[in-house]
């Protein structure tokens, strides 16, 4: 089959990417304490860009002949998130960790990504997961930042 493996790495981010959103929006809702009225917001912004890759890797997939996951159990079926409980409780440290651990995670995928649009020579894919990883390497970088650290990324 074509492109076997860049169809199934797509579909994974497809089930992590609609995890990502929801881990992210659990924070937007559940965030409290200093820097409220200013990540409040980002998280908006986040949420905004992982739909809009959600939605350009689910039609790449389709112009692939695949066929992305599409039901919530899917995406919880398919998904290397773990969920966690939502709480007041947690600090606004805490919440930025928790976003910073879910770019990690996607980082790693999309880094899979890559190497088997690469290695089957889906320039189109490639250069689509570049671009997200770009992204995702820059929050990385900027959580880290506001939580005091470098970035620690291995590329």
């Amino acid at each position: 089959m074509k492109f076997a493996k860049t169809k199934e790495v797509l579909n994974q981010l497809v089930a992590d990417l609609s995890q990502a959103t929801v881990a992210i929006h659990q924070v937007h809702w559940y965030m409290r304490g200093p820097g409220f009225l200013n990540l409040h917001p980002k998280m908006d912004q986040y949420m905004d860009e992982l739909n809009e890759d959600l939605d350009e890797i689910s039609e790449r997939l389709i112009t692939l002949d695949g066929a992305p996951y599409a039901t919530l159990e899917e995406f919880v079926k398919h998904t290397g998130f773990k969920s966690i409980e939502s709480s007041y409780d947690r600090s606004m440290e805490d919440q930025l960790k928790r976003v910073l651990d879910v770019y990690r995670y996607l980082n790693t995928i999309y880094d899979k990504g890559i190497a088997a649009s690469d290695e089957e020579g889906d320039n189109v894919t490639n250069d689509i997961l570049i671009a997200g990883k770009t992204r995702i390497e820059k929050n990385i970088w900027m959580l880290s930042a506001a939580l005091g650290n470098a970035p620690e990324l291995d590329a």
